[in-house]
C-alpha cells in the first residue's frame, strides 16, 4: 500500500478562530519529537511525502526545524500549511529547509478572523517570504490559497483588494488576476513556483450533518492522517478522530492498515460506497468525482 501523502498533525494549536473551520474540541497538544520520529519511520514505508497539518498550524512551533530534520533524514518531502500569521523572520527560516516541497498559505484566514493586525501588516511577511524564495532561487512551491469562492461572491471586496496588492507586488498588469479567474478550482501563476490557488468554500464533515450518501474518497487510497495523539484516521478532514482506526502509540501502522475496519473502508470506496457514517455525511467527496484533490 502506497499513499501520495500522509498528513501528520505535529500540533493542533492554531491560535486563530477562523469561521470556516470547525470549533476546536480536542485537548491542546504537540507531538513529541521522539514520537514524531517513530511515526515518520513507519510512514516512510508507505509514502514519500508528509504534510505537517490537520487542524493546527505547524508554524507556531519554535523548533519546527527539528521536525523537518527528522523528515529529511527519512528522505520524506514535506508540505506546510499555515494561516500566514506566524511568518516573522525567525520562523520563516524553517521554510527554506531542504525537506520542504510546498508551502500553502491560507489567505482567507485574515478575512475570517477578528484580529487587530491590518491587511498590509498581515501580507507583508507573506510577500517577504515570496521575495526571499525568488531571490534565493529556491525550488519549493508557495501556494497562496484563496478557498473562498461561492456563487454569491461574498468575498469580492476582500479578493479585489488582495488581487490589487499581488498585481502591484509581482509586477502584473492591472486586473490580470480577474481576467484569469474561471470561477472553478484553479491556480494562477504569479511568479516562478508561486501560485494563487482558488477553490470553493467547503463544509467540514460532521456527524450532525445531513446524509449526503455514497461516493468515492481518497481516504486510505491516496492519503492517510495521523493525529497529534497518534490516532490514525482515513483522511485529513477527520480532525476529531471520529474514524479512529488505531493508535501508533499502541500498535504499528501495518497492523492498523490491515485491520478489518480499514480494509472495509478501502473495499467499499472502490465500489463507490461509504462504509463510515462520517463519510456518508461528508460533501467534500463530491469533488473527487470531478477529479479534485485536497492539497
Amino acid at each position: 500500500m502506497k499513499f501520495s501523502r500522509a498528513y501528520v498533525e505535529v500540533t493542533n494549536i492554531c491560535g486563530l478562530s477562523c469561521t470556516f473551520c470547525p470549533p476546536k474540541v480536542q485537548p491542546t497538544e504537540t507531538m513529541e519529537l521522539s514520537f514524531f520520529k517513530s511515526v515518520v519511520e513507519q510512514l516512510r514505508e508507505v509514502t514519500d511525502e508528509i504534510a505537517l497539518h490537520v487542524m493546527g498550524d505547524p508554524m507556531v512551533l519554535s523548533n519546527l526545524e527539528e521536525y523537518l530534520d527528522i523528515a529529511h533524514k527519512a528522505e520524506l518531502k514535506v508540505m506546510i500549511t499555515t494561516s500566514g500569521f506566524y511568518l516573522d523572520p525567525f520562523r520563516r527560516v524553517a521554510l527554506f529547509h531542504p525537506s520542504i516541497r510546498q508551502v500553502n498559505i491560507s489567505l482567507n484566514s485574515f478575512n475570517k478572523n477578528s484580529v487587530s493586525r491590518t491587511f498590509e501588516a498581515y501580507m507583508e511577511p507573506i510577500l517577504n517570504l515570496c521575495d526571499e524564495k525568488l531571490l534565493g532561487k529556491k525550488d519549493f512551491f508557495i501556494n497562496l490559497r484563496l478557498w473562498n469562492l461561492d456563487e454569491a461572491q461574498r468575498e469580492k471586496t476582500f479578493n479585489e483588494k488582495l488581487f490589487s496588492l499581488l498585481e502591484d507586488h509581482f509586477g502584473l498588469e492591472h486586473e490580470f488576476i480577474v481576467s484569469q479567474i474561471s470561477g472553478e478550482r484553479q491556480s494562477i501563476r504569479l511568479a516562478s513556483k508561486i501560485l494563487l490557488h482558488f477553490d470553493h468554500y467547503f463544509e467540514w464533515p460532521n456527524l450532525n450533518n445531513e446524509i449526503i450518501g455514497n461516493g468515492y474518497c481518497h481516504g486510505l487510497n491516496k492519503q492517510i492522517a495521523i493525529l497529534v495523539d497518534g490516532r490514525v484516521v482515513p483522511c485529513c478532514l477527520d480532525g476529531d478522530g471520529i474514524m479512529n482506526l488505531g493508535n501508533l502509540s499502541e500498535t504499528n501502522l501495518g497492523k492498523i492498515l490491515t485491520s478489518k475496519r480499514s480494509q472495509t473502508i478501502i473495499d467499499e470506496f472502490s465500489k463507490g460506497i461509504c462504509s463510515e457514517e462520517l463519510c456518508q455525511k461528508c460533501s467534500y467527496k463530491e469533488r473527487f468525482a470531478k477529479g479534485g484533490i485536497h492539497d
